[in-house]
């Protein structure tokens, strides 16, 4: 959800296509329940994103005042709902204060903190590097490859670092590389990014997937045009897992600026949206997951198409994670978190799909 999440950021798992499985809606498979960390040996639950972390202009911030991270009351809200995936997103200054340096140890106790939460709690882990293929340096923020400090051999850095610290955690779903990479140097383009980060992730873990996400704002509407490359990644693992977001709104931004009928919307609208990446799944045998989808409070109409796109997905075997959930969103329409104790419209909707199929062929 490109530009109104980054307007309030300034202010302030898995599922694959081609499973030969003969299960279909059914018992969630839990973190404590798998002894593999391959994709097929897991159910693929929804789930929600637990946003905080990714809060915030000033890099890196103070804790609880740029940013902050969810507690465990938003877990048992979610579990209460039957929702045992979180995508959970930080930003890589925080993670690590200084390029090629030590994660900082104080906020990787905070991530892990939430992390045990969710494992005692038998529920998933995405890790999801929030930063859009930017780091921001003394104020200014520079695209990876646009300075030899901010480099692709950096954000790989961290990356082998992170699994290092992440890789005994039997909740890890996957390691969500980069957050919707856009506007890449020519230079360097988003597939040389993606490589280096799945090599270094590889050095370290051998087996948690890797969520690699498309490029212009992982639209999965332009995939094709942007992302097909991507199959052509390597992964000696083979466990690989390809993230789009899809938002319903005219622009496909999340944004909702307008009304419904302003915005051209229809109950289908997801559906044709999120078609280009469904046959590309299909076509390459790859794995898919929808990272981000979201709808305003304001209008049950958008219920009605986030629930029909909601059910093609589950038909088939794609799970994903809603924008947004967390303690410091506020007012924000697109929210899930209770307010004054009352549930938000989208959940009544989120709650009826805990799990997608697994018989697709």
């Amino acid at each position: 959800m490109q530009f109104i999440r980054i307007l309030l950021v300034f202010f302030s798992a898995v599922s694959f296509v081609g499973c030969t499985s003969t299960s279909t809606v059914g018992k969630l498979v839990g973190p404590s329940e798998v002894a593999s960390k391959k994709l097929k040996d897991k159910s693929f639950p929804f789930g929600l994103n637990q946003a905080g972390g990714d809060f915030g202009q000033n890099m890196p911030g103070v804790i609880n005042v740029d940013y902050g991270y969810p507690t465990e009351k938003q877990l048992d809200y979610m579990k209460s709902k039957g929702l045992t995936m979180v995508r959970f997103p930080f930003k890589w200054e925080r993670i690590q204060r200084e390029l090629g340096g030590p994660l900082d140890q104080v906020e990787l106790k905070r991530m892990k903190t939430f992390v045990d939460a969710a494992r005692d709690r038998d529920m998933w882990i995405i890790l999801d590097m929030h930063n859009y293929c930017r780091r921001k340096i003394n104020g200014t923020t520079y695209i990876i490859g646009e300075t030899p400090e901010v480099s692709v051999e950096a954000v790989a850095d961290a990356w082998g670092k992170l699994a290092t610290e992440f890789k005994g955690y039997s909740n890890i779903w996957g390691y969500g590389v980069m957050n919707e990479p856009h506007d890449m140097l020519p230079s360097t383009p988003w597939f040389t990014i993606a490589q280096a980060c799945i090599n270094s992730i590889r050095k370290a873990d051998p087996e948690t997937a890797i969520l690699i996400g498309g490029d212009s704002w992982s639209s999965a509407e332009r995939w094709m045009e942007f992302s097909d490359n991507l199959k052509d990644l390597k992964d000696p693992a083979d466990n690989l897992v390809y993230e789009v977001h899809v938002y319903f709104d005219n622009d496909a931004s999340g944004s909702y600026k307008m009304s419904y009928e302003e915005e051209l919307a229809s109950p289908t609208t997801g559906i044709t949206r999120f078609a280009p990446f469904l046959k590309w799944l299909k076509d390459n045998n790859k794995r898919g997951f929808v990272g981000e989808y979201g709808v305003p409070d304001d209008d049950p109409r958008w219920l009605v198409t986030l629930d029909v796109f909601l059910k093609h997905l589950q038909e088939n075997c794609i799970n994903g994670t809603y924008w947004a959930a967390g303690p410091r969103w506020g007012k924000y329409r697109l929210a899930v978190e209770p307010r004054n104790g009352e549930e938000r419209p989208q959940m009544q909707i989120l709650e009826k799909y805990k799990i997608a199929n697994t018989n697709c062929k």
